[in-house]
């Protein structure tokens, strides 16, 4: 059940930013398994049209409903950033019936299929991302002028990766986790933050940007990439080809400043092609 995974108290913990005048990230604590705190983060993004699109969304709470309103209120695209980001669309489509659900091919199908959880719908997408159309943004015109777009099929989690062009600001998912999860983590109690520290710092260490960046290159070389390396390194490469400065990661610390060379030192292996 998705009760298990979220906050019980999202307007109480969550942690609202604007990265810029057009972006606006919602940060809040989240628990793979109930151990890993990798946080969670959904990205608020006005057009260049007006138009609003979020990506990942985190709980609709009233503070989060304000911040849209004063970015127009025009929701036109809920985009789900893979596999795992979609807990939440069902809310946010039945308050902004007007949107257009995106994602990865499969999805849908994926939560058609659960019956016993009353937070996620069936709700059809508008667009979806597969293999044959990863790197399509014709999701329509106002979607297309905004955004490139990398669907990461070579990614376990079937990731779908943007590019917001007018603020020069790449969005994430799962692609690349940036711990600990600070900000994510900055409204929780104290007790909260201890449970499980040594499961805690071993899985951080694998997946920090600090320093050199080793584990986590061993991660995503080892882990994340193994099932087709080739392709992944194809994806990277064509992300690194963008025009990016800030990297909002749905796991870990936005990076503000500095984004394209953190992501070189990361992906260092896959844009070499050996590590």
């Amino acid at each position: 059940m998705s009760s298990k995974l979220i906050p019980s108290n999202p307007a109480e913990v969550a942690v609202i930013r604007n990265i810029t005048p057009n972006v606006v990230t919602v940060s809040v604590p989240f628990a793979r398994f109930g151990i890993l705190r990798v946080g969670g983060r959904g990205t608020i993004i006005r057009l260049t049209s007006g138009a609003i699109a979020v990506y990942s969304p985190v709980a609709l709470t009233p503070e989060v409903q304000a911040r849209v309103a004063e970015l127009g209120g025009n929701v036109r695209y809920l985009v789900a950033g893979d596999m795992e980001h979609h807990i939440f669309l069902s809310d946010w489509a039945k308050a902004y019936p007007g949107a257009k659900l995106v994602g990865p091919k499969g999805l849908h199908a994926k939560r058609a299929a659960v019956k016993d959880d009353p937070r996620i719908g069936s709700e059809p997408f508008a667009f979806e991302w597969d293999a044959s159309n990863a790197r399509s943004n014709e999701v329509d015109a106002d979607f297309a002028a905004d955004f490139e777009v990398e669907f990461v099929g070579a990614h376990p989690n079937k990731e779908v990766v943007l590019l917001f062009k007018p603020d020069r600001v790449l969005i994430e998912a799962d692609l690349m986790f940036n711990l600990p999860a600070v900000e994510q983590y900055s409204r929780v109690p104290a007790a909260d933050k201890a449970a499980h520290g040594l499961l805690n710092r071993v899985f951080e260490g694998a997946n920090s940007t600090a320093g050199d960046a080793k584990g986590l290159r061993r991660f995503l070389w080892y882990v994340i990439s193994r099932g087709d390396r080739a392709a992944f390194n194809e994806s990277v490469r064509r992300v690194d080809a963008w025009d990016f400065d800030t990297i909002i990661p749905c796991h870990g610390e936005t990076v503000v400043g500095g984004g394209k060379d953190l992501f070189r030192k990361a992906f260092e292996w896959h844009l070499q092609g050996h590590k």
